[in-house]
């Protein structure tokens, strides 16, 4: 047997494994990251399937057989679950272009990486960009000072500075109704709740950045996603406009995100559009998408971008959108099964007991 014989093997093999693994529903960190990088094994599963059949394409070893199968299956599979999050998906949301007189939401998310100090490059990005609202994840006492300067454009606030990369700084130039600070299921990672005024209706904005499941934060993602769950059951308690948004250290296609929209009955503009990867910014082959604006259905999409480099380890990312009538026809339900599943993932995060 060859050298490059055993080589396919061994790749063949761990990269079926990265793909049998998240089938495995259980929140320690070794089954839930492999969730994220779904692109990247759809093409390191294609390139194995067309070595085999370059250089083997004749085998009768039934080991080669079954191993070749297997990563065509794996290749389908892949595919099919990425195809939501392209060109070739169904749409969640509709996109319009802006009218005159009509009132366009503009955000801007970004997740600034705590050890980065070019506060200058974020500064010069919100007034190119000039968004209604800025959400800053990573944000300690610095970056507050770095950014201070956005209270004279921005004069609607909610500052939580944290030096344990959790801290949270919420700019608006659209003035507060109501907005408060929880800490949900850990008492050091906050998150907000903020309505604005907006359309003349009452906007509901929820954002958090829970931790997420790798050993040096947290070896589970009971944590991730009970607060991501909870989240989405309160908007689907609220039932008004509302968003939720930020670095939620889950992939857009992950088990948990699909629970998310089934529960909170919320859309993503990314389906039908694209990935909109904005994590790892410094390397291209390591990028999937980590922050994320969820929406009602009260909201059609005008643009959705990813933005330039920063200095992070992030992309920004921003949105506009337009308040319209309710539009249901594209929200996904829970049946009984998801919603018991959800309270179960909840409880588990608020009692620290891992799944």
């Amino acid at each position: 047997m060859t050298i490059f014989k055993i080589t396919l093997y061994l790749f063949s093999i761990l990269a079926l494994l990265t793909v049998l693994i998240p089938f495995i529903k259980k929140d320690f960190w070794m089954f839930r990251v492999f969730d994220y990088p779904r692109f990247q094994k759809f093409t390191i599963v294609g390139i194995l399937s067309v070595l085999w059949m370059a250089f083997f394409p004749k085998t009768e070893i039934l080991f080669d057989i079954i191993l070749m199968a297997s990563l065509g299956i794996s290749f389908l599979y892949l595919g099919y679950l990425i195809l939501p999050f392209t060109p070739f998906g169904k749409k969640m949301i509709s996109e319009v272009k802006k009218s005159d007189g009509k009132e366009c939401l503009n955000l801007l998310v970004a997740n600034i990486y705590q050890h980065n100090t070019n506060y200058q490059k974020l500064l010069s990005l919100v007034e190119k960009r000039n968004p209604d609202i800025i959400f800053l994840l990573e944000t300690d006492k610095k970056w507050l000072e770095g950014v201070k300067s956005l209270r004279e454009n921005y004069p609607h606030h909610i500052e939580i500075p944290q030096e344990n990369t959790y801290g949270l700084l919420f700019y608006s130039k659209l003035p507060f109704v109501h907005h408060e600070i929880n800490y949900l299921i850990d008492e050091e990672i906050p998150s907000i709740i903020a309505d604005v005024k907006f359309d003349n209706e009452i906007v509901r904005i929820y954002g958090l950045h829970p931790t997420p499941p790798v050993p040096q934060e947290n070896p589970h993602s009971t944590d991730r996603d009970a607060e991501i769950l909870l989240i989405g059951k309160m908007a689907k308690e609220y039932d008004k406009p509302c968003l939720v948004i930020g670095d939620l250290n889950d992939v857009a296609w992950s088990y948990t995100t699909k629970l998310f929209l089934k529960s909170s009955e919320l859309l993503d503009p990314r389906r039908g559009r694209g990935m909109y990867s904005t994590f790892h910014a410094k390397y291209k082959l390591l990028r999937w998408p980590l922050d994320h604006y969820f929406v009602s259905s009260h909201f059609r999409l005008v643009d959705m971008k990813v933005e330039e480099h920063i200095n992070s380890d992030h992309f920004p990312i921003s949105i506009c959108l337009l308040l319209s009538h309710e539009d249901e026809e594209n929200k996904m339900t829970a049946d009984a099964e998801d919603k018991e599943l959800v309270e179960e993932k909840i409880e588990a995060g608020i009692k620290d007991e891992p799944l």
